[in-house]
């Protein structure tokens, strides 16, 4: 018994050095092994190459609608997360969002709802491929129906909906599609005039607002600049206008650049960098700007260009370097290495084959969820500044996780989110954002 009780006291206490050890190593982590850019109340990080660090942490001071954002002071504490009436939300993840849609009964036509049949660039190929446009509401745009039924954008209580959902779903911004007033993509109408309205709307979640500044004929350094004093000037003093705090203590609004590769990096530096003959550094106007990066040069383009960080959009794993999630750490590793954010873009799936039926190559199953999840974590592996969700409600490419519904005509079979119900991708998205918010913490200790 005496050999026993001894063997017993000798395994304890082996035991006890083990914990013990743990215990010790997880404490000699660094911040910079994980989310430190987002921890709130760390010491400003020093200025790179002559440049401002703008990697941080997300603020917002919770105001009325039409209340200005105060200046961030260097004692005010960094909000990373809010309630709101559907639960907790988090700053550092953003959902593209578009207003793009129509109906007869709210704007005279459907919209978007009926988009065209886009032929092939190939004229060989696009000879095989159906023409046309569709026609609702049996017959939309998407492979996927929405719960809603085809809506209208400017109806207000569809408007309601949708930040119920994404207040669900946990993300606390939401990227909007933006063209200036008058201009609109190729198969809608121009929709500026719902700013606003959107504002408002998030506003009552306790959301925030960010502007997704999409491509238009003669779009140039020198327009985006003057969409820019445009955005701040008519919507900077909302109380859901978003804006992201810098390590060095400035409260800044931030904009990305779709498409940003068809302006030369040389045009972009004349006022994206200080020496700019336009420069918006440093100016009532200065902002993050953030860049799409689809092909893997496009990255040293962005730095050149004087963008602040970059984004990849893409939903279809693969298709593009930027959306690839092999790269995204070494996308992020280029980005920490010059002083730059990187926004890695998730999305539940893909599928536009009911606008580009020609497109079935870059479909991906959403496999019930799984591959929603698969790509959440490759984000979260890459331990990134924020993550973007692709999309709230993109159902052309079939990226939407707004709420959708099984749905069944006489010449159609809509796809469907069973076995699950139509939240299923909103539920995914909440645990997810959990997660991530609970990692970066442990990160942190």
């Amino acid at each position: 018994m005496a050999r026993l009780r001894r063997k017993a006291c000798i395994a304890l206490l082996l035991f006890t050095i083990f914990i013990f050890g743990t215990m010790m190593g997880l404490r000699t982590l660094k911040p910079t092994d994980g989310f430190s850019d987002l921890a709130p109340g760390l010491d400003p990080l020093p200025m790179m190459a002559g440049k401002v660090d703008r990697r941080s942490v997300s603020r917002d001071a919770t105001s009325s609608p039409g209340q200005a954002q105060q200046p961030a002071g260097s004692n005010t504490k960094a909000v990373l997360s809010n309630s709101g009436p559907e639960g907790t939300i988090f700053y550092d993840v953003h959902i593209f969002y578009y207003t793009w849609y129509g109906t007869p009964h709210m704007d005279g036509k459907y919209i978007h709802w009926d988009h065209i049949l886009v032929p092939h660039w190939d004229p060989k190929i696009a000879s095989s491929y159906p023409r046309g446009r569709h026609m609702p509401p049996e017959d939309i745009g998407s492979s996927f129906y929405p719960e809603l039924s085809p809506y209208s954008s400017r109806d207000p209580d569809v408007l309601e909906s949708h930040m119920e959902q994404i207040g669900a779903s946990a993300a606390g911004v939401l990227v909007l599609s933006w063209y200036p007033p008058g201009l609109a993509d190729d198969n809608g109408e121009p929709a500026e005039d719902l700013v606003p309205a959107v504002l408002d709307a998030a506003y009552r979640h306790n959301l925030k607002v960010a502007f997704h500044l999409q491509p238009y004929r003669g779009r140039n350094d020198q327009t985006v600049h003057d969409n820019i004093k445009y955005i701040i000037d008519r919507y900077g003093d909302h109380g859901a206008f978003y804006k992201f705090t810098t390590n060095t203590g400035k409260s800044l609004p931030l904009f990305y650049v779709y498409d940003s590769y068809l302006t030369p990096p040389e045009s972009w530096s004349e006022f994206l960098t200080p020496t700019g003959s336009h420069s918006v550094r440093g100016s009532a106007y200065d902002s993050i700007f953030i860049a799409l990066i689809v092909e893997e040069r496009h990255k040293h383009d962005i730095l050149a260009g004087g963008f602040d960080g970059m984004y990849s959009y893409f939903a279809s794993n693969g298709f593009s370097f930027g959306s690839s999630h092999q790269n995204w750490k070494a996308i992020k590793a280029f980005c920490d290495g010059n002083n730059l954010l990187f926004i890695p873009s998730v999305g539940p799936g893909y599928i536009d084959t009911s606008i580009r039926p020609w497109n079935n190559h870059n479909m991906r199953n959403r496999v019930n969820g799984r591959y929603y999840e698969t790509a959440l974590q490759a984000a979260l592996n890459a331990r990134p500044d924020m993550v973007a969700i692709t999309s709230f409600n993109e159902w052309h490419e079939g990226t939407q996780i707004e709420r959708a519904v099984p749905k069944k005509t006489v010449t159609r079979v809509y796809l469907d989110y069973q076995p699950h119900g139509p939240d299923h991708y909103l539920e995914l998205t909440r645990n997810w954002v959990e997660q991530f918010n609970k990692e970066k913490e442990q990160w942190l200790m």
